[in-house]
């Protein structure tokens, strides 16, 4: 079944494959018997939390907004544009990150860097806007990526002695 938030996402080319693909490419070096499978539910496990859901929508809708021309200047100019002095945008795709830690953060900064599959179709200039959607896009990968590293049963977990 898929959710309101996956038809959101479907509605502006970005599809749960497309996402689980980049975590996939993240954690298959630290994880030789992961799946393609196992990255789409943990895709779809983020997209369950409301304050994911929360930021999706937020950020989905000023893209909209801007499209439309709906937005008030300056700020219609500088979604235009895509300012890169904007950082908004991957601010509040931090909120998607920081459900899981360090880990999350630093994915999303090679994320954003890098730019792989659809982050990059999504940030190359063309008709739609999408100033929020490639962020939020990595920060979503970034804290599925996170979420199957921190589940991993292989991770060493330390404990503290028992007490005298």
């Amino acid at each position: 079944m898929t959710s309101g938030i996956e038809k959101w996402l479907q509605k502006r080319g970005v599809s749960v494959d497309d996402i689980a693909e980049i975590v996939y490419t993240l954690q298959r070096p630290y994880n030789a018997d992961l799946t393609v499978a196992e990255c789409e539910e943990s895709v779809r496990a983020v997209l369950e939390k409301r304050e994911v859901q929360y930021v999706l929508y937020t950020g989905i809708a000023l893209d909209e907004l801007a499209e439309r021309r709906l937005l008030p200047e300056p700020l219609q100019a500088i979604m235009e544009t895509d300012e890169s002095l904007y950082g908004v945008d991957e601010t509040l795709a931090l909120g998607i990150t920081n459900v899981y830690g360090m880990i999350g953060l630093t994915s999303f900064g090679y994320l954003d860097k890098v730019k792989p599959g659809i982050i990059r179709q999504l940030n190359l200039k063309g008709e739609k806007i999408h100033v929020f959607l490639d962020d939020l896009v990595a920060g979503l990968a970034a804290a599925a990526s996170a979420r199957i590293a921190h589940q991993d049963p292989k991770a060493i977990r330390y404990h503290l002695p028992d007490s005298p």
